[in-house]
């Protein structure tokens, strides 16, 4: 997930926040001074409500970042690369670059959050019981008391077997151990997390109907986020079943048509893109190394006035990690996403362009393994 809001960096991990952090933490502060601080003590002034209110938010969001971070460390602790951890309206994301190596390292992973939640309901609930005993503001007991509840719910919730929610990854990785195959493993949670997505939703719109509106709604997207997250994952689990073992080279489009940075789009256009059953073109410089790219999309937008511009002026510049050789893994670039058009990734090597890989690509590398997997479930 993007970070709209890079808030540094702890223990090596870059740590943000997606916008939607401002809806979730304003909508907590006012559930929480209007609703359940009120109720606790009605002679505290707004002000002070308002004030605890917006600790109680913080403090909420703290600990949605310490069930992530638990995630990130342990996955560290068992050689798997972390990439961020984002905290979003929803929750939070710990973005992992590496998948488990086994079924006892994703078991660890995945348990580790709901324990730090539930951990972290158990210093709520004690903070609240010492804070009535020592006759602390009823506000403050009560903010202490919501944060102990709601860090529960999330644990219990996340405990669901699902994916993407930690219970459906631990459901994962009992499968994983009992059947030692990864990918049917993946897929039994992602259906349960499909199948669990879709019950939200209709108990969401069902509580909109006979109870309340705003719950009803809530749970809903709830269920529409983890379903569709579930395809999601399956997709992928499909994508790195049927790149296993493969190279770039194995799945790129080779020897693909191109242009270099000097020249002429006019030309290029005519001799070239007009004629090409591509969409998109790497763009070479002078020592044939991949620069850029163009679209058939972009080219189409060049006016007549303009057809000597340059295609180096013309092209999307490509990252260092858009430009692979032959022998790279092929699930490590079925990662990226697109970055001119369909383009994934070059394949290039001494300064030769050797190929592309595109969307396209990835959808033929689909549909190849699906015909060798029922070809092989054919009796």
């Amino acid at each position: 997930m993007k970070q709209t809001f890079k808030l540094g960096t702890i223990l090596g991990i870059p740590v943000g926040m997606h916008w939607s952090v401002l809806v979730i933490t304003a909508l907590i502060a006012d559930i929480l001074a209007r609703t359940v601080l009120p109720a606790a003590d009605p002679a505290a002034s707004a002000g002070t409500r308002w004030a605890v209110a917006a600790l109680g938010a913080v403090l909420f969001l703290a600990s949605l970042a310490a069930h992530e971070f638990a995630h990130a460390l342990v996955a560290r602790r068992h050689g798997v690369r972390v990439g961020s951890v984002t905290l979003w309206m929803l929750g939070g994301v710990a973005e992992l670059d590496d998948e488990p190596p086994d079924a006892r390292a994703d078991l660890r992973i995945a348990g580790v959050g709901p324990l730090t939640s539930a951990a972290a309901a158990v210093l709520f609930t004690g903070a609240a019981a010492a804070g009535a005993a020592l006759d602390v503001a009823p506000v403050a007991t009560a903010s202490l008391s919501w944060l102990a509840a709601a860090n529960a719910l999330i644990a219990v919730f996340n405990l669901l077997p699902g994916a993407p929610l930690d219970g459906g990854r631990i459901l994962r990785a009992l499968l994983w151990r009992r059947r030692g195959d990864r990918t049917s493993a993946s897929h039994a949670a992602d259906r349960a997390g499909t199948t669990l997505g879709h019950a939200m939703i209709g108990g969401g719109l069902v509580i909109m109907l006979l109870v309340s509106w705003f719950n009803g709604l809530w749970l809903a997207l709830v269920g529409w986020f983890i379903a569709g997250s579930a395809r999601a994952e399956g997709r992928w689990t499909d994508l790195r079943a049927a790149a296993a073992g493969l190279r770039a080279a194995d799945i790129m489009t080779p020897y693909p048509d191109h242009g270099w940075s000097w020249q002429p789009a006019g030309p290029f256009i005519e001799g070239v893109a007009a004629r090409s059953r591509q969409s998109v073109f790497p763009v070479l410089d002078v020592t044939g190394d991949p620069v850029g790219a163009v679209t058939v999309d972009r080219l189409s937008r060049v006016p007549s006035q303009k057809a000597g511009a340059a295609l180096g002026d013309l092209s999307v510049p490509l990252p260092p990690d858009r430009v692979t050789g032959p022998d790279i893994p092929a699930i490590t670039l079925l990662q990226l996403r697109p970055i001119a058009g369909d383009l994934l990734a070059v394949v290039a090597a001494d300064h030769r362009l050797l190929g592309i890989i595109t969307t396209a690509d990835v959808q033929r590398l689909l549909r190849h393994d699906r015909l060798r997997r029922s070809r092989r479930a054919t009796p």
